[in-house]
C-alpha cells in the first residue's frame, strides 16, 4: 500500500473488512487508520490526501490481513477502550465489551451513598470492571479475584498503568465462593455462555479463552457458587451484582432468591437485553 493516501487506504480497508464479513467495517477501518497513522478522527479528515509512509503501509497491510482472518482487532492493537479508559488486552484474556459498562453503571449506583465502600470483583479478567470501580470510587477499596495466569498478568498491568492504587489483586478461584472480609458490593461477570450458544458466536470468539466464556455443562455454575458464598461475605444491606446472558436473568434471580437475596432487579443494556441482575442481603 506504499504511496496510498489516507483516503484511499481507509476506503480499501473498509472494502476488505466488509468482504471478510466484519459487521462494523466502517468503525473498525477508522480505528485501524488511527492506530497506523497516530491521527485522531479530525486529523484523518484533515489529512485525507497525505500519503502513508512505507512503514505505515506495511503495518496497515499486516493488520488488515490478520483482521480479515477474523483475529480479534483488540488483540491486534493490544488494547481496547472501556468506560473511557484504555485497557491492555491480548491472547488469553477476555476482551472487554460495551455491554459490561451496564454492570459498572449499576454497581456505581448501588454504592453512590456508601462512604469508603468495600468492593469485590470476582472473575476479574483484565480488571475492566474492578479497576474502573476503583478509579471511579477512589475513596473505596476494591479486591479483584482472578484464577488464570494470563488474565492475572493483564490485571496487574492494567492496575499499574491506570493507577488503581486502591485495588488489591488476588489469584484465586471464584468458584470457591466465599471471600475473606465484609463487602458493601460484590460484582461479577462470570463465564455464562452455554455449550450450545458457543457454536453460534462470531468467529473472533474462538480466539478468546473458552474458560472465560463457557463454564461447561452448567451455564449457571458460577452464579450458584458466587451467590452462595456472597451471603457470608456481604455486609448487611450489601449488594450482589451480576452480568448475565441474554436469556438468564430470571433463572439467576431465582438462584439469588433461594440464597436469601432481596429486592431483586434486572437492568437492560443499551440494546434492550436483560444484562444485569442484582439484589441485597438483609
Amino acid at each position: 500500500m506504499t504511496n496510498k493516501t489516507v483516503f484511499r487506504a481507509y476506503n480499501e480497508t473498509k472494502e476488505r473488512l466488509a468482504a471478510a464479513g466484519i459487521e462494523d467495517f466502517g468503525f473498525e477501518a477508522r480505528v485501524i487508520l488511527r492506530h497506523v497513522t497516530g491521527f485522531d478522527n479530525k486529523k484523518i479528515l484533515l489529512n485525507y490526501n497525505t500519503e502513508l509512509t512505507a512503514f505505515q503501509s506495511e503495518r496497515l497491510r499486516d493488520i488488515v490481513t490478520r483482521r480479515t482472518a477474523r483475529y480479534p482487532l483488540q488483540y491486534i492493537l493490544g488494547e481496547w477502550q472501556f468506560y473511557g479508559r484504555t485497557f491492555k488486552v491480548g491472547d488469553g484474556v477476555l476482551i472487554p465489551r460495551q455491554d459490561t459498562e451496564t454492570l459498572v453503571e449499576t454497581a456505581l449506583s448501588l454504592i453512590k451513598d456508601k462512604k469508603a465502600p468495600r468492593i469485590a470483583d470476582l472473575c476479574a479478567g483484565t480488571g475492566a470492571i474492578g479497576i474502573t470501580l476503583a478509579l471511579e470510587r477512589a475513596d473505596g477499596e476494591v479486591t479483584l479475584v482472578e484464577k488464570y495466569d494470563a488474565p492475572f498478568e493483564y490485571l496487574k498491568k492494567n492496575a499499574n498503568l491506570l493507577g488503581a492504587k486502591n485495588a488489591t489483586l488476588i489469584k484465586a478461584d471464584a468458584l470457591c465462593g466465599e471471600i475473606e472480609g465484609e463487602y458493601d458490593l460484590i460484582v461479577s461477570n462470570p463465564p455464562y455462555v452455554s455449550i450450545a450458544d458457543m457454536t453460534a458466536l462470531q468467529p473472533e470468539v474462538r480466539f478468546e479463552p473458552q474458560e472465560a466464556l463457557c463454564p461447561g455443562e452448567d451455564e449457571l455454575l458460577f452464579y450458584k457458587a458466587i451467590s452462595r458464598g456472597a451471603k457470608t461475605s456481604l455486609k448487611g444491606g450489601g449488594a450482589l451484582c451480576f452480568e448475565v446472558g441474554y436469556n438468564q436473568a430470571d433463572r439467576v434471580k431465582e438462584i439469588m432468591e433461594a440464597d436469601g437475596f432481596k429486592a431483586l432487579e434486572t437492568v437492560k443494556d443499551l440494546s434492550g437485553t436483560d444484562r444485569v441482575v442484582f439484589g441485597t442481603v438483609g
